[in-house]
Order: structure tokens, then C-alpha cells, then sequence
């Protein structure tokens, strides 16, 4: 699920990327464009009922593509993602616009 926050005093947007709890996992990382696809760089946090999420300020007016990695081995689109497009590897990337 994405949350969008626009700020008036920058010209970024606050997203809030969350994974409901009833994906299992002990670790999830956001990976995508905005890290280069670093699969270990955004860590999520495990919310109290089981969810995760994360926050990152990106820039307004663009697109990014990213996924969620579960466990190291599981990925997991945002089914509330903004679109998707499909990946090189198989399957889609969901995308967020700002």
C-alpha cells in the first residue's frame, strides 16, 4: 500500500511503503529505482501488527519501479501500486508516481 504526502516547503513527496502482515516474512527490504535496486539498502520495519514499512522523500514528477524482498528470496509487488511494468526477469514491477 502506498501513502503520498506532498510537502510545501520542498518539492519532494513522502512515501510511505507498506506490506500487509499477512505476507510472512522475518525481513523485507524496499528495493528499486531510487536505491539502484540494492536489495539490503532500505530496510522495512515490522510495524505492532505484523505489517512493514518504510518511509523515503522522492522527488515530484517522476516514476520509480520497485518491488518488496522477502526473506532474501521472495519478491512481492505493491498491489496498490500507481501501475506496473513488466521486468527483465519475469513477471511486473510496480511503479509509484510523485
Amino acid at each position: 500500500m502506498l501513502k503520498k504526502q506532498y510537502l510545501k516547503t520542498k518539492p519532494v513527496c513522502k512515501v510511505t511503503f507498506s506490506l500487509p502482515a499477512q505476507v510472512q516474512g522475518e525481513s523485507v527490504y524496499l528495493v528499486g529505482d531510487f536505491n539502484d535496486w540494492n536489495e539490503t539498502a532500505t530496510p522495512m520495519k515490522r510495524n505492532k501488527d505484523g505489517s512493514f514499512s518504510t518511509t523515503l522523500e522522492l522527488p515530484v514528477g517522476q516514476e520509480f519501479q520497485f518491488r518488496y524482498l522477502v526473506n532474501g528470496t521472495e519478491w512481492h509487488n505493491d498491489w496498490e501500486a500507481d501501475k506496473y511494468v513488466p521486468n527483465p526477469f519475469s513477471g511486473d514491477n510496480s511503479v509509484v508516481t510523485t
